[in-house]
């Protein structure tokens, strides 16, 4: 009997695969690197088919590494980043959605900016809709990225077959199918999933009344929960593709953040306890209720978005990991740090150095005296949900040796932590608060980023005992299509566990306390700022 499952996800850099047997053990990982086009601030494209690419390798390498056969594998479940794919025909062709020179970047990247303008028209008119994304829709999400692709390339919008998020790409490439995840829809695409239906008069309010002339075809008929096996499992050719069994089941998918939580936060068995925090290039937060909460500036609340039957509020920063090194970029050892760490990487290894010349991880804070940090290089996402603020560093001066760089890192991982505890702050205010934040995503593996994030938002922080809790969310929903779990919630308490816990020390409290309000006050000097 096959025994093992496949998680594949698929991050803004590169696609990962993991081969889990049924206890939630990792027998093998493989991943490979995802090429992305940038253009000035706001461009970001990728290739759908470089995507399906390197998919198709860290699957083959997964299963290597596992040193299993391919008829051991009982099913397979995706994640990708809430990036949109447009798909011109059932063949798969691309249609470009910028250079027309380059048709392969069919992918506009959950990051692109571009659709600002058209976010900031759909948030005045209001609708009621918006209700259920914090009050204002990002220009990460999908709808804004529709209308700009409808203003500015009429011929694209007008010839594409499908537009599908990512994730639900993969499936259809997987199965033929073009069955939807009620995860993507809900959280970035307007989907009103409690009453099981898109809002006719948001699309044409907004512009895109063509959508729900063609009821919806084209975004989204059939929408299923995660870990619904899709179609009649793996097609021949992407078989093929995957190295794995023809009809094997493969299951709707998540947006790989909601797969961390899938991963995590049902470790202790109520899930409502815990925050999941994903902390890579960008970082969420995920917080699961029994009944609907409305939190200002906190997407959501979305209906069965990540556990069946239960609401969702999603938060979290457009750059987190990604703050974290454009940071650093701008400090003059950074190069020669860079070189030192090696394969480690700067930021692991400059915590391994904070954590080296303090007595805890708690005291590092002692070693950013001084600099202060608002990491919001790509705007904020939440509490306040304005994409256009910036980052500020506070107290830089000239050092230009590796106490400097040391100083600025930790500075700028108080700075995530403080945003953090916003979003934790204004969930409380609305009545959601969860005990603990556990943890995933990898930049958040070391102690010392976790003993600062539990001092800097006085809560607990509990790591999974699994390294990829991400991969094990999408393996989760692979054997509920299998009929290896009765139930995503079956999964999550039979295949989760938590290893390590850290909680906030009372020694720095004071401190945190506050340089928590300078943050606040820089943040304030940021927004007035970038009007004049």
């Amino acid at each position: 009997m096959a025994d093992y499952v496949i998680g594949v996800d698929i991050g803004t850099g590169s696609a990962r695969a993991g081969v889990f047997d049924l206890s939630g053990t990792l027998a093998g990982t493989d991943s490979a690197p995802i090429r992305a086009h940038r253009e000035g601030s706001h461009i970001v494209e990728q290739s759908s088919e470089d995507i399906w690419q390197a998919v198709c390798a860290s699957v083959r390498g997964a299963v290597t590494a596992a040193g299993i056969d391919p008829s051991d594998v009982a099913g397979m479940g995706f994640d990708a980043t809430c990036s949109m794919a447009v798909v011109a025909d059932d063949a798969g062709t691309p249609l470009p959605i910028g250079d027309p020179s380059v048709p392969e970047r069919n992918v506009i990247v959950w990051m692109d900016h571009r659709a600002t303008e058209q976010a900031e028209r759909i948030n005045a008119t209001g609708h009621d809709v918006l209700r259920y994304v914090g009050g204002r829709i990002s220009p990460e999400m999908q709808t804004p990225k529709l209308l700009w692709l409808k203003e500015n390339r009429p011929e694209i919008f007008d010839g594409a077959w499908q537009f599908f998020d990512l994730t639900d790409y993969c499936t259809w490439r997987a199965t033929g199918s073009t069955a939807r995840s009620v995860c993507t829809l809900t959280c970035k695409w307007t989907y009103l999933a409690h009453e099981s239906r898109w809002d006719e008069s948001y699309f044409r309010e907004v512009g895109l009344g063509r959508l729900a002339d063609e009821g919806f075809a084209r975004i989204g008929t059939e929408i299923v929960e995660p870990g619904t096996a899709v179609g009649d499992g793996l097609s021949a050719r992407a078989a093929e593709d995957l190295g794995l069994p023809v009809g094997m089941p493969v299951a709707a998918g998540l947006i790989d953040a909601h797969a961390g939580g899938i991963g995590s936060v049902g470790a202790t068995g109520d899930p409502s306890e815990n925050l999941g925090y994903v902390f890579g290039t960008s970082s969420c937060t995920m917080t699961t209720t029994a009944d609907p909460s409305f939190v200002p500036g906190v997407w959501g609340p979305y209906f069965s978005a990540m556990i069946p039957g239960m609401w969702l509020n999603e938060g979290g920063q457009s750059a987190a990991g990604a703050a974290i090194d454009q940071l650093l970029a701008y400090h003059p050892n950074a190069a020669e740090a860079r070189t030192e760490a090696g394969e480690t990487g700067l930021p692991a290894f400059l915590a391994k150095t904070a954590a080296s010349a303090v007595g805890t991880a708690s005291d590092a804070v002692t070693l950013a005296r001084g600099l202060h940090v608002v990491p919001e290089f790509l705007g904020n996402r939440a509490p306040h949900a304005d994409p256009d603020t910036r980052a500020v560093v506070s107290g830089l001066g000239m050092e230009p040796g590796r106490d400097g760089l040391v100083a600025l890192y930790v500075a700028g991982l108080c700075g995530l932590g403080y945003g953090l505890r916003q979003i934790c702050e204004a969930q409380k205010a609305a009545g959601v608060a969860p005990e603990r934040i556990v943890i995933s995503g990898g930049a958040g593996r070391s102690d010392l980023v976790r003993q600062i994030l539990a001092d800097t938002t006085g809560l607990e922080v509990a790591a999974p005992e699994t390294g990829e809790p991400v991969l094990l969310g999408s393996a989760m929903l692979g054997a509920v299509a299998a009929g290896r779990q009765a139930s995503v919630g079956d999964a999550m308490a039979n295949m989760t566990r938590l290893s390590r816990r850290y909680s906030p020390s009372t020694a720095v409290r004071d401190t945190h306390a506050a340089r928590y309000e300078i943050f606040k006050a820089l943040q304030s000097v940021a927004r007035d700022a970038k009007a004049v």
